[in-house]
């Protein structure tokens, strides 16, 4: 039962109120047709409203059901409006955008009544209105009648216990009024109908109860309720709420509420019959889309473009780190920087800036330190194979090459029918110093024995191998992960042009330059140049006549016959039974083709190039082989007879059969008196007898002394320059003036000196001349006895003194010696070469490098020196700064964008209000009315942002092909990547609705009283 108790409504108007209702009392029958009448401005409206629940009563109480209005909040009005009332309005008050039976079904969807059903429910009461036929039309394609009745059909849809009726005949004919007028005379029958109207025929046909009011009072009601009634009406609903109470329990009470949903497909309606509006809208709020959009597909293309050279320079410079390192940081910066000699002096004079001083002093200075290799090659495999591990090395390295100090020996045949060594770096030596007379070979040799001016070599060629191309011919490709025999940073940077890549270790690829072409020291070092034609080349450049060049090609399929032929470097030693040593076989034209004969054949069986789009090139050689060759290498070498005997004798060179002198330079006097001790006891007694020779000849040390002494003590000035005057005109050739001259200059120390000198070598040849007369009547065997007797007599002085003097000494060690046999530890690499994608990556190696460090004793820490990271640096941050500045101007646009998106949602509610009225009078709060136009702001946002994507892509099309012609470079490609683009979209969603926040805000705060009136 419906219970007004001294209702009371004022409205603010100026500095006073106007009371709308002055104290209403009322009982309603739950099931009677009431009619309002009276005359405008007396209240009708204002008290229909409030027992709709669309307006707020100033006192009073409005009892619904014996339950007290008074403590309501907004989500019980819209679940009361939902739930108990239903509104037909005198305007109708439909949707426009929605059809005849969304209209209808809108009350169910915000009772979260299912789809089926409610399509079902409002079917079934457009058929109650007669409209069954009329489902899909749209409210401005009907009359004012059909209209009125899709109005009817939508208020009982949600079978409410009250219909209001505000007018429902108001704008309608004589004849329409009355079938509007049976409908709702047969919805009475079972519900409550409250009617307001001005037409009092109606009223008294079809009402059950006529209510009259004037001034905001009521001044008649026709059929009032008795006690009796009253008692029954409280009853009837104490019945009800029983029975309801059942439901209650089995089922929560669900308030009315809008899903995202529908409120998407409300606002998709609304746009949709704006189509030119919203379109324009959206074009506008891509525009900032667009340009951030089209910089980041810029940035992205140059990071990728700079992603790929960072990947192929670095494959060209990875960080090495070598067994033996040599820090020339400082001479390199000396190189980019001059002399750090301080300048401090005025400008007035000439002064001396000393900087081949620093450079010879940093050189001369460069610490050298060894790196455990081994155990450090154990560290990165390791941690390469833990994915989890927190070095990140696993995903910093693209790429790990082991190098070993491998002399590969490679052979061919010449065309000329000669074996030719396949070394175009020793070839080339070899021109310069037959036709130049530049013995290139005594300068390798220099350079590999100073091991500070060999890394200040490999320092100037890794600057300058770029440009004058590099001499080495055979070179390892970099191997694979897991296990492939090459790795794809070869794939990615070479096209194979003929044949096949290597699958084996006896197979080789040839390696052309961009032009198809190889330098004709490869040519030559290949076997494809005859050796007259190069050294006619060689003349040419010594005469300074025009060199006549060689215009022949080879076809792939020649090149790929050719046959190559690698010696184990062991091979070559072979040993000699008649000196006990081991011979080199190479010597000889015949052990040379003995070794050709038996050598690891290799097969060419493809050829490559660089491809188009490579900025670097890994490969340095023009033949290049797979690991598989050197770890074949290193394992038949390690078999050799050769190395097994060397090994057994670290102390004896099995080439020269001379002993290996100590690493060590400042031996103490008992070092080498021991080791010349333990020395005799390791020699053959032929080597004895040959030993004790040598020590016979050499005068002891005390008696060389006496002997010097005596002469020089019976000479003076005179004698001795009488004495150096005759050896100076017999070896000089010089004039007896200029001698005397130069004798007469000379000091008396400078003598005396000089003249020692001479004495001492005079004294020692007439020894060792009188020594090797009574050694030539002694048999070998008294000479061995004569040297085991001796040498147990010798003090430590005299065994130091003739390990001085007799000795002779092997001039390589013994480390090199197995080198130079072919002997390697293949876990001790003498250089390890790590390869990072980026710069990025390359900073995670060197931390792990530290990691590495910092756990390990001062001797077993890596130490490298990063040329390339003092000479390079990653261009990508500038590129990302760049970037971050144009798209904090270009957001500029979309803010702006979102401010214009935010006063159009404004305007599409002030269009909207009255859907606003209709959506809150059928029972949708507040919050659902913001969704609505949030939805609303989203859909544009979205619209916007994909459509800004789209348009970024195709403009990126005439852009690359911009790119393309200006800069010639053909992998430099603006493209957007998916997740940026998608992250653009959110962006755009996410302004747009923060810019309609404020609208959907002023929508959700509408009164539905005014916002029912609005047109």
């Amino acid at each position: 039962m419906l219970e007004l108790k001294n209702i009371k409504k004022d409205y603010p108007a100026g500095n006073g109120l106007v009371h709308a209702l002055k104290g209403i009392d009322l009982n309603f029958r739950h099931n009677e047709f009431v009619s309002i009448l009276g005359p405008s401005g007396c209240g009708k409206t204002t008290m229909l409203n409030i027992i709709g629940g669309l307006d707020q009563y100033t006192e009073g109480d409005l009892i619904i059901n014996g339950i007290s209005t008074r403590k309501y909040k907004d989500r019980d009005w819209d679940s009361y409006r939902n739930n108990t009332i239903g509104f037909v309005f005198q305007s109708y008050n439909l949707i426009p955008h929605q059809t005849v039976l969304m209209n209808v079904e809108l009350a169910l969807t915000l009772s979260g009544v299912s789809k089926a059903e409610r399509k079902r429910r409002a079917i079934e009461a457009l058929e109650k209105v007669g409209l069954g036929d009329q489902l899909h039309k749209r409210p401005n394609k009907m009359s004012g009648g059909q209209m009125q009745r899709v109005a009817i059909a939508r208020a009982i849809v949600n079978n409410p216990d009250i219909i209001m009726a505000d007018e429902p005949t108001g704008a309608l004919d004589t004849e329409t009024s009355i079938q509007v007028m049976d409908i709702l005379k047969e919805i009475a029958k079972d519900r409550l109908v409250i009617m307001v109207t001005h037409n009092p025929e109606l009223a008294e046909k079809y009402s059950t109860r006529i209510i009259r009011m004037l001034d905001g009072k009521l001044i008649d009601d026709s059929n009032p309720l008795s006690e009796e009634e009253i008692r029954q009406e409280n009853e009837f609903v104490k019945a009800r709420m029983e029975q309801n109470a059942g439901k209650k329990k089995r089922r929560k009470e669900k308030k009315p509420s809008m899903s995202f949903a529908t409120s998407f497909g409300l606002s998709l309606k609304n746009l949709f019959t704006k189509k030119g509006r919203t379109v324009l809208t959206a074009f506008a709020g891509s525009i900032g889309i667009i340009g951030i959009a089209l910089i980041s597909s810029v940035s992205n293309g140059l990071n990728t473009y700079i992603d790929q050279v960072q990947e192929e320079t670095l494959a060209s410079y990875p960080l090495t780190i070598e067994a033996s390192s040599v820090d020339l940081s400082t001479l390199l910066k000396l190189f980019l920087g001059g002399s750090e000699t301080n300048h401090d002096h005025g400008n007035t004079d000439v002064y001396m800036n000393p900087i081949m001083y620093d450079m010879i002093d940093a050189l001369n200075n460069a610490e050298t330190t060894e790196n455990d290799l081994k155990s450090f090659k154990e560290y990165v495999e390791k941690e390469r194979a833990d994915k989890d591990s927190a070095s990140g090395l696993s995903d910093a390295l693209s790429a790990v090459k082991y190098s070993y100090d491998l002399n590969l020996l490679v052979y061919t045949e010449n065309v000329d029918g000669s074996i030719l060594y396949s070394d175009s770096e020793q070839l080339l030596n070899d021109l310069i110093t037959e036709y130049m007379g530049i013995d290139m070979s005594y300068m390798n040799t220099m350079e590999s024995s100073t091991g500070n001016l060999s890394a200040f070599s490999s320092m100037s060629n890794m600057g300058m191998s770029s440009m004058t191309g590099s001499t080495e011919l055979w070179s390892e490709m970099l191997e694979g992960n897991d296990g492939a025999l090459i790795s794809d940073m070869v794939y990615n940077q070479y096209d194979l042009v003929y044949g096949n890549w290597p699958n084996d270790y006896n197979e080789v690829v040839l390696v052309l330059d961009e032009n198809n072409e190889l330098t004709d020291m490869a040519l030559y070092a290949l076997g494809l140049i005859p050796e007259e034609e190069m050294a006619d080349l060689m003349k040419s450049v010594m005469d300074g006549s025009q060199a006549k060049l060689s215009t022949d090609r080879w076809s792939y399929e020649d090149i790929c016959k050719r046959e190559y032929r690698v010696v184990l470097n062991s091979d070559c030693y072979s040993y000699d039974e008649n000196t006990g040593l081991y011979a080199d076989l190479r010597k000889t034209d015949a052990g040379l083709q003995y070794l050709y004969s038996n050598a690891i054949p290799l097969k060419v069986v493809g050829v490559i190039r660089p491809n188009e789009d490579a900025n670097a090139n890994i490969i340095a050689g023009s033949i290049a082989y797979t690991s598989a060759l050197t770890e074949y290498v290193i394992e038949e070498s390690g078999k050799a007879d050769a190395i097994r005997i060397q090994r057994e004798s670290p102390n004896k060179d099995i080439i020269t059969g001379l002993p290996f002198k100590s690493s060590s330079t400042n031996l103490t006097e008992k070092e080498k008196a021991d080791y010349f001790q333990n020395y005799i006891n390791e020699l053959t007694d032929e080597e004895k007898a040959a030993l004790y020779t040598s020590i016979l000849a050499t005068p002891p040390k005390d008696r060389l002394e006496e002997m010097i002494n005596q002469t020089m003590d019976s000479v003076d000035r005179a004698a001795m320059e009488e004495a150096m005057r005759q050896v100076m005109v017999e070896q000089m050739g010089m004039s007896e003036d200029d001698i005397n001259h130069y004798l007469e200059e000379m000091s008396d120390e400078d003598i005396t000196t000089y003249y020692r000198t001479m004495v001492e070598q005079q004294i020692r040849a007439q020894y060792a001349a009188d020594a090797m007369q009574q050694i030539q009547t002694m048999q070998p065997e008294q000479l061995v006895a004569g040297l085991m007797a001796a040498a147990e007599s010798y003090t430590e002085a005299e065994s130091a003194y003739y390990y001085d003097e007799v000795l002779e000494f092997s001039d390589t060690t013994y480390e090199k010696n197995l080198s130079k046999l072919g002997y390697i530890d293949i876990e001790s690499p003498s250089r390890m070469a790590l390869y990072s994608s980026s710069f990025e990556a390359k900073e995670v190696i060197e931390d792990a490098i530290k990691d590495y460090n910092r756990d390990k004793d001062e001797l077993k820490q890596i130490t490298y020196t990063d040329y390339v990271g003092l000479m390079m640096g990653s261009v990508s941050t500038i590129i990302n700064a760049i970037s971050y500045v144009l798209i904090a101007f270009v957001s500029i646009s979309l803010i702006v964008s979102s401010i214009m998106i935010g006063v159009i949602t404004l305007i599409s509610v002030q269009e909207r209000t009255k859907e606003i009225g209709i959506l809150r009078a059928i029972g949708a709060s507040k919050k659902n009315v913001s969704h609505m136009f949030n939805a609303e702001t989203i859909i544009i946002g979205f619209v916007a942002g994909l459509l800004g994507v789209v348009i970024s892509a195709l403009l990126c099309l005439p852009i690359n092909a911009v790119i393309h012609h200006l800069t010639d470079i053909n992998n430099l490609n603006a493209s957007l990547p998916v997740n940026a683009a998608v992250i653009l979209v959110l962006i755009s969603i996410l302004l747009t609705m923060l810019a309609g926040l404020i609208p959907s805000r002023s929508a959700a705060k509408k009164d539905p009283v005014e916002a029912l009136r609005s047109e």
